[in-house]
C-alpha cells in the first residue's frame, strides 16, 4: 500500500492516507496515455469539414466538344476534377471522428496519469476543498499557500463544489472537476493535481 500525505490549506501535514499501489504507484504506461489523449481529442472534433464533388459544383453537364477529330483531349464535363473549379475527388465529408475506448484501457490510463503525478510530486491531497466564499479574490488568497510556483492546477472533489467552481473559473490555468468526471487530458495538461481526501478514497476504490 502506498501512502499519500494529507495536508491543509497551508500545506501543513495532517495524516497519512493509505492507497493501493495499483492506482497511485503503478508503472506508467506511456502508450496507454497516448491512446487516451488521442481518443479524447478525436471525440472533441466537430467533423464539419466538407468538399464538393463533381455532382455538386456549378457548371453545365453538357459535353464541351465532340469526342473525335478536334485535335484536343477528350472531355465529358466542365465539372471534371481535372479542370479548374471542378469537383474534388475523395475529399473530406462531414463525419463522426469519435470512437469508444475500452473500459480497461481507460482505467489503465487514469492509473498511469495519477501515478505520474505522484512520481513528479505534483499531487496534493487536501483534507477538504471547502471554500468560504465564491469570490475569486478570497479564493486566490486561500490557495496561495498550496501553489507556491503559481502554475496551473486541477481541483478534484468528490461532489459538486459550487463555490469552488465559481471562485476558480476566472483564474487562468485553474480547472475544477468532480471525481467521476476526471479524465487523462485534464490531469496531464495541469501542472498540479489537487484532490480532496474523499476524492482520493473514491479514486482508490473505483480504479483498483
Amino acid at each position: 500500500m502506498a501512502e499519500l500525505q494529507v495536508v491543509d490549506w497551508k500545506r501543513k501535514p495532517l495524516r497519512k492516507l493509505k492507497v493501493p499501489d495499483s492506482v497511485f504507484a503503478c508503472r506508467v504506461n506511456e502508450h496507454v496515455l497516448w491512446e487516451a489523449v488521442r481518443q479524447y481529442r478525436a471525440t472533441g472534433r466537430r467533423g464539419t469539414h466538407s468538399t464538393k464533388g463533381r455532382a455538386e459544383v456549378e457548371g453545365s453537364g453538357r459535353k464541351l466538344w465532340k469526342q473525335k477529330r478536334t485535335g484536343r483531349a477528350r472531355i465529358g464535363s466542365i465539372r471534371s476534377p481535372l479542370w479548374r473549379k471542378g469537383g474534388t475527388v475523395h475529399g473530406p465529408k462531414p463525419r463522426d471522428h469519435s470512437w469508444r475506448l475500452p473500459r480497461g484501457l481507460r482505467l489503465s490510463a487514469l492509473r498511469s496519469a495519477l501515478s505520474q503525478k505522484v512520481k513528479d510530486e505534483a499531487l496534493v491531497v487536501l483534507s477538504d476543498l471547502q471554500v468560504g466564499s465564491h469570490k475569486t479574490r478570497e479564493f486566490r488568497v486561500q490557495a496561495s499557500g498550496l501553489l507556491t510556483d503559481g502554475g496551473s492546477a486541477l481541483w478534484v472533489d468528490k461532489e459538486l463544489n459550487r463555490n469552488l467552481e465559481l471562485a476558480a473559473r476566472n483564474l487562468p490555468g485553474f480547472g475544477v472537476v468532480r471525481t467521476r468526471g476526471l479524465n487523462v487530458v485534464d490531469i496531464l495538461k495541469h501542472r498540479t493535481l489537487i484532490i480532496s481526501e474523499a476524492a482520493a478514497k473514491m479514486l482508490a476504490e473505483d480504479l483498483q
